[in-house]
């Protein structure tokens, strides 16, 4: 998604207070899952969406590490360690869009839209899919990792593959399922996360260096020795949506009023389950630096402000990966007595507001 703030009228085109435009042609009724540790369900309430969303999602007051065989690795009091901060949530993607569409329902949004052109500037020109165009007081890319406004004005190196594919789909019907649960094979992984009501969000991955492979295969035979409930959730899985897991380090998130936020300035594993948390925090802090700032001003200090705990998710999620990388017996063990110590060192600076 893209946002623009309009200065005036341009070349006789009309003017807009502000656009907003997606991508997508319509919204996903359905959707996978996203789980929200309490940094993000923290800043979902600075946003004045907290009581919203929590009235649509389940919450997760633990983290449970099993191997393939369904054997017990570790178990995490995850309310216990966000406490003060923010509860643990977990809710589908679709719900969040439409508390956050609620909370905006005075901005237009044009679905089916995207940004062709941009011309970066005191007052950045737009040229939309639709032929239309408009100078804006800022652009904000907040469209993923694959982001058009980040290789339109910004450049940078494209996305890096860091070596799994994965695969989401939501099955229904498992009301004994509570809470957050892993379960870790020989370079595979398969969580599942309690949406409520029977809903299990799904997420799979294997490591590969052919993601393409990966995907013209059924997938669900890499995980026919799991235990319970992997196998009956399988059955539910032949829809799946799939999607390489890619890392973005862009040089720099802004350019002459022109401001990424979210995956379009630093996707990375979803190991940590930041991606959305950072997301809200980036907005957070951008809307706050722009009530203080001038413009240029601002956006250099948001960059400034976010980018060593961005680079501090990051680097947690290569350190996750590698550990989740070893040999199984001594991936197990390390899980086995160091799980509590990896976790809050992890995750401890996360506490401390954005």
């Amino acid at each position: 998604m893209e946002a623009g703030q309009d200065t005036r009228q341009i070349d006789g085109h009309d003017r807009l207070a502000e656009a907003l435009v997606e991508r997508a042609t319509k919204w996903d009724p359905t959707g996978t899952g996203l789980y929200l540790p309490g940094n993000g369900v923290r800043g979902l309430g600075e946003l004045g969406v907290g009581p919203a969303v929590a009235a649509r999602a389940n919450p997760i007051g633990r983290q449970r590490f099993l191997d393939h065989r369904g054997r017990r690795l570790a178990d995490i009091d995850v309310a216990r360690f966000w406490d003060g901060v923010g509860r643990c949530l977990a809710i589908n993607r679709a719900a969040l869009h439409e508390v956050l569409r609620e909370a905006n329902a005075e901005t237009p949004i044009r679905l089916g839209t995207t940004v062709t052109d941009l011309e970066d500037g005191a007052a950045p020109r737009v040229r939309l899919s639709d032929g239309s165009t408009g100078s804006y007081d800022l652009v904000v890319g907040a469209d993923g990792a694959h982001s058009t406004i980040r290789s339109l004005v910004i450049g940078g190196p494209p996305v890096r593959y860091v070596g799994q594919a994965s695969w989401r789909f939501i099955a229904e019907g498992f009301r004994d399922i509570a809470d957050w649960t892993v379960m870790l094979g020989r370079g595979r992984a398969f969580l599942t996360v309690a949406l409520g009501q029977g809903l299990v969000y799904c997420y799979a991955d294997v490591n590969t260096g052919d993601p393409d492979g990966a995907r013209g295969k059924d997938w669900r035979d890499s995980f026919a020795d799991f235990a319970e409930p992997v196998p009956h959730l399988l059955e539910q899985g032949a829809k799946a949506y799939f999607s390489p897991i890619e890392e973005v380090v862009a040089p720099a998130w802004t350019a002459h009023r022109v401001v990424l936020v979210g995956d379009a300035a630093h996707a990375s594993s979803p190991n940590m389950a930041q991606g959305a948390a950072l997301a809200v925090e980036d907005a957070l802090v951008l809307a706050e630096m722009l009530g203080t700032e001038p413009v240029d001003q601002a956006l250099s200090a948001y960059e400034q402000r976010r980018k060593a705990r961005v680079a501090w998710v990051q680097e947690q999620t290569h350190r996750r990966d590698r550990t989740r990388s070893l040999p199984p017996a001594v991936r197990n063990l390390t899980l086995r007595l160091a799980a509590e110590r990896i976790f809050r060192s992890n995750y401890e600076p996360l506490r401390d507001p954005p």
